[in-house]
This record gives C-alpha cells, sequence and structure tokens, in this order.
C-alpha cells in the first residue's frame, strides 16, 4: 500500500499532525502500537503559547467546554516551586488550559479521523528504508507483518522513538538517576479541601495549591484535581534505594510523608487507582530533526526532566511541520521550507532543556541548593526578571527567523479586534492569512497568490498596517504603512512562505 505520509506514534503529537495534514487535504496513516489509548496518567493540560495555537484550530472549546476564548494567566504561577507573580505583566504571556492527556488524545483522535486519517492501534514499526522518492516501513500488526510505502514517515512515537533508533539519529543530553518520582490517581481527605479555592490544606504542613507544586529538603509534592476526573498525586524524592515490586498507594503515602514531613491519607480514586513510579530523569534534544524524508516531532525529538513543557513543544512542533510537509506534497513548497521545520523547532527545544535544566537545579535538596532558592526568590520580585521567565516558559520569547525586520514578524500573530471574528476563528481553515487592517479594499495588494492566501479587510486601531500570518499563527510580515517598499516586502514574503505567484 503507497499512501502520502505514515506517522509512527498514536499520542498527542502524532494525532495532531495526522490533523494538521488533514486540514490541508492530506491523508495520512498513523500507526499506534498500543492496542488502545494510554490511561497512564501524563500531562495535566496545556501551558503556554500552544493554549493560543489550539485556539486557532478550534480545539479550546472541546478541552475546556466552555466556548470563551483563551484568557492570559494574570495571577499566580510557579517557576521550580517559587512563586510567580503574573499580576504586574500587561498582558501576560502565560495561558493555562487545565486538561488531561487522556481527553487531549480523545479530541484529537476524534478531530484526526474527522479529517480523514487512519488510525490503527496495535501497529508497530519494526524497520525501514528510503530513497530520494519515498520511505518503506516494515509494521508488525494484530495480523501479522505487512509493509507501507509513503512519501514521507514522521516519527512521533516518544522518547524510545524507534523511528529516530533505525536512523541513527543521536539523543544526547544528561541522565540523571538520583530522582525518583510516585504519580497516582487518588482521594485526598474532602474536608482537607477548600471547595472555594481547591487549596489542600494538610495538617503538619501547611496549604498546597492546587497545580503548583511544593519543594522542602526531602523532595516535591503536586495535587493536580483535574475537573472531572480524579486528583492526581505525585512526589519527587532523591536518592531512594531501587524497588522491584509494582508500587502501591501505601508507597505513595510513604513518600508524600517524607517530603511533607506530615501524613496524607489516600483512597484509590474510583474506577481504580492508575499507580507509576519512574527512576531517574532526562533531558535530550536530537542532534537532527530530519533524515531524508523522514521527521521527528515531540518526544522523539526532546524529552525535558521538569518543567512540564513537553507536550507543548510537540504539538507546535505538529503544527510547524504540518503545513510544511502539505506544501510539499502538492508541489507548493518553496526551496527550503520543510527545511525550516528544524531550523525553526530545534531551537525551541534547546531553549526549553534550559528552563527544565535550571528548575532541576533549583529543585533539587541541600541547603546550597535552599540558599540559592532564597536568593532566587529575590529576583522574582522584580517584574523584569518575571516578564523574562514568564516569557521562556510560554515559548514566546523565541522569535523564528521570517527575513523580515518588524517586531512582530516572527512572533505568533496578536490578539487583534477585527470587529467581527476572532482571529482564531479566521484561522481555523490552516490557510495563510493576509490581514489588511487599513480597512479599504486593496485588489492589487497580492492579485498572485489569492489562491492561496485568505485576504481579510478590517479596520483595527493602534494595529500595523498589515500582516501576513502563517498557517501555524506566526507572523511572516508586517507593515505599518503600505507604500511601494513594503508591498515588494509583501510578494518576496509571499514567495518565501508560500510559494512562486501564480502566471
Amino acid at each position: 500500500m503507497t499512501v502520502d505520509v505514515v506517522i509512527a506514534g498514536g499520542g498527542p503529537n502524532g494525532l495532531m499532525l495526522a490533523a494538521e495534514l488533514g486540514l490541508a487535504g492530506i491523508r495520512s496513516v498513523v500507526l499506534e502500537s498500543l492496542p488502545e489509548p494510554s490511561q497512564e496518567p501524563k500531562a495535566n493540560g496545556l501551558l503556554g503559547q500552544v493554549v493560543r495555537l489550539v485556539d486557532h484550530r478550534g480545539l479550546h472549546e472541546p478541552l475546556t467546554g466552555s466556548p470563551e476564548p483563551p484568557r492570559p494567566n494574570n495571577g499566580y504561577f510557579m517557576f521550580a516551586a517559587l512563586p510567580l507573580d503574573l499580576s504586574g505583566l500587561s498582558p501576560s504571556p502565560v495561558h493555562n488550559l487545565p486538561a488531561p492527556q487522556q481527553q487531549i488524545v480523545g479530541a484529537l483522535t476524534g478531530r484526526a479521523a474527522e479529517l480523514g486519517a487512519e488510525i490503527r492501534w496495535g501497529h508497530r514499526i519494526t524497520g525501514l528504508t528510503q530513497n530520494e522518492d519515498g520511505v518503506t516501513v516494515e509494521v508488525d500488526g494484530p495480523e501479522g507483518g505487512y509493509r507501507l510505502t509513503a512519501r514521507y514517515l514522521v516519527g512521533a512515537d516518544g522518547a524510545h522513538s524507534v523511528t529516530r533508533k533505525l536512523l541513527g539519529i543521536g539523543f544526547p543530553g544528561l541522565a540523571q538517576d538520583r530522582a525518583t518520582s510516585r504519580t497516582a490517581h487518588a482521594e485526598v481527605p474532602a474536608d482537607w479541601v477548600d471547595a472555594a479555592t481547591g487549596v489542600l490544606h494538610v495538617p503538619g504542613f501547611g496549604a498546597v495549591r492546587p497545580f503548583l507544586p511544593v519543594r522542602t529538603e526531602h523532595g516535591g509534592f503536586s495535587y493536580a484535581p483535574l475537573p472531572g476526573q480524579p486528583a492526581i498525586v505525585s512526589t519527587a524524592e532523591w536518592d531512594q534505594p531501587p524497588a522491584e515490586e509494582p508500587m502501591t498507594l501505601a508507597e505513595l503515602e510513604a513518600s508524600a510523608r517524607r517530603v511533607l514531613g506530615a501524613d496524607l491519607p489516600l483512597r484509590p480514586a474510583p474506577g481504580g487507582t492508575l499507580l507509576r513510579r519512574l527512576p531517574g530523569s532526562h533531558t535530550r534534544v536530537a542532534d537532527r530533526y530530519r533524515q531524508g524524508r523522514v521527521f521527528l516531532v515531540g518526544d522523539a525529538a526532546h524529552v525535558f526532566a521538569a518543567g512540564g513543557q513537553g507536550l507543548n513543544i510537540g504539538l507546535t512542533d505538529a503544527v510547524n511541520l504540518g503545513w510544511k510537509l502539505a506544501a510539499a506534497l502538492r508541489g507548493q513548497a518553496p526551496p527550503g521550507l520543510l527545511d525550516s521545520y528544524e531550523s525553526e523547532r530545534r531551537p525551541a527545544a534547546v531553549r526549553m532543556s534550559l528552563l527544565s535544566q535550571a528548575q532541576s537545579a533549583l529543585l533539587a535538596p541541600g541547603a546550597e541548593v535552599t540558599a540559592l532558592r532564597e536568593l532566587f526568590g529575590e529576583l522574582l520580585g522584580h517584574q523584569s526578571t518575571v516578564r523574562h521567565l514568564a516569557e521562556l516558559i510560554a515559548g514566546s520569547d523565541l522569535r523564528y527567523d521570517t527575513g523580515d525586520a518588524h517586531p512582530l514578524a516572527g512572533h505568533f500573530a496578536p490578539e487583534l479586534d477585527l470587529g467581527g471574528p476572532r482571529l482564531a476563528e479566521l484561522a481555523r481553515t490552516g490557510r495563510p492569512l493576509l490581514l489588511n487592517l487599513t480597512g479599504e479594499e486593496d485588489p492589487a495588494l497580492i492579485p498572485q497568490w489569492t489562491d492561496r492566501v485568505d485576504v481579510i479587510t478590517a479596520r483595527c486601531p493602534n494595529a500595523p498596517a498589515a500582516l501576513l500570518i502563517r498557517p501555524d499563527g506566526y507572523v511572516a510580515w508586517a507593515a505599518d504603512e503600505l507604500d511601494p517598499v513594503a508591498r515588494q516586502a509583501l510578494r518576496t514574503a509571499l514567495t518565501r512562505w508560500v510559494g512562486e505567484a501564480r502566471r
């Protein structure tokens, strides 16, 4: 069988890519080695710029259950279990979307299938070969082995990626074997939880804010009461003896007692308790994201020990690659477009690995770390420091090289009052958008590209005269006035990101 794209891995990143390809009219086959979606407690939601990105795809409401658009977090946040006060930032770059990974996978599975993706559960890649025309994969399925040929293969098959290993792509980074994390779906005493704030009050320790981890001299603790789901209780400790037996809820209680210095009774969550023990942690970035006709996205390309940013980076990878791969398959990709996937997304992972390692260092045990945290806490009293960290956490500090010098170019498109549908609603076609914000129709603006670019005319005070927005939501070009120089720069940007003008 021959297909356009095979995606190895049916987790959130692989499914997001399948949906992006489907939006562009490209059908894919997703091969997932698990027989059904995993029920392990992994990510607890989305954080940062990716929240606005899923809104651009119409996924914010299905994940939140609310028609309200994303709102920035202008309140309380954390960096390495230190308080980060976002209230002085206007606007705050940090957005939060609490949702368990199972819910995210469910929403993306439905979206990908709706857009034409074929998802095969219980199928795993065992081998691959490629040439200048395509990639052939050997697959082991429930009914035996078979061969599948595609024009492109994308490895979204996790930290232990078979795709990456078959290609021989290096995965350098830091491995740390001192930490042991434990996680479970569990119920805490109901009368210990403040009904108004969700704060967990542990007698003998104090208050634990929901979703915000605490660090003590003995480890870390977090409590995540996800809406409509069993709460997730987690601990992290250092230099624990290795354990061979399966984890139990009693083991998590004992760990919480060591970390908090107080007892926290836990009961199994309704429907069964999911238990997970992870020894050690890793922060790694693949040394390349592409080899021939094969690409890596998500955890196959990067893993982070701390910060909870893996899913946010991975989904952004998928959307960045999706429209570029679709353009190549349609024969419309400008030179270098596919190569820009790695040049844009690998620096984002390297940047996030810095954040992860810094937080790991600040969460470690020891009096010297406590002193460092005290000093760092003083620095967090400065708005410039808070702004710097907030942008790093959100992923908004990174600017793509789009070839345009305007301050907005290379950044995710800002919220704009267009006097009608929101920008996120206009972006759901997955096509490039040219926003003419002068309020005056201009048929001569891009006549040769209107088959590939949607032109929106609106009047927007205190905004640039026009912006060209890529399908992934990033600004490729902007101008404060539409003079001849700006119009020529727009044509250059369109040629670079959309392709040659129609003749």
